[in-house]
């Protein structure tokens, strides 16, 4: 299975951008999925993850009440809505998928990663 993330961009501060997130190759509509990011000279964090059938869903603190994180299954897709953007938020962004329905915290527990795209809001 292969994911492809898009949407990323340049944005102002304030600003809002939608990612999205589509496999191919097979179904993942039995795992959980995630969103991640990874700002230069910083860790790969999680940003938001949701379980199989939307029913659970995990935001980081930061991004609690800016973003959203929903998922189509019946097209193999997943999306991270970015609301209210700060420079912080500025990170290569990574859709991954994890071994599991539930939700994982852990990027270990995620066996299937996208190629990233990039995320720039200027201040």
């Amino acid at each position: 299975v292969q994911l492809q993330a898009s949407g990323g961009g340049l944005v102002q501060a304030g600003g809002s951008l939608r990612l999205s997130c589509a496999a191919s190759g097979g179904s993942l509509s039995s795992n959980a999925m995630g969103w991640f990011r990874q700002a230069p000279g910083k860790e790969r964090e999680l940003v938001a993850a949701i379980s199989r059938n939307s029913g659970n869903t995990y935001y980081a603190d930061d991004v609690k009440g800016r973003f959203s994180i929903s998922r189509d299954n019946a097209q193999n897709s997943m999306y991270l809505q970015m609301n209210s953007l700060k420079p912080e938020d500025t990170a290569v962004y990574y859709c991954a998928a994890a071994r599991s329905s539930w939700v994982r915290l852990n990027d270990r527990d995620y066996g299937y990663w996208g190629q990233g795209t990039q995320v720039t809001v200027s201040s």
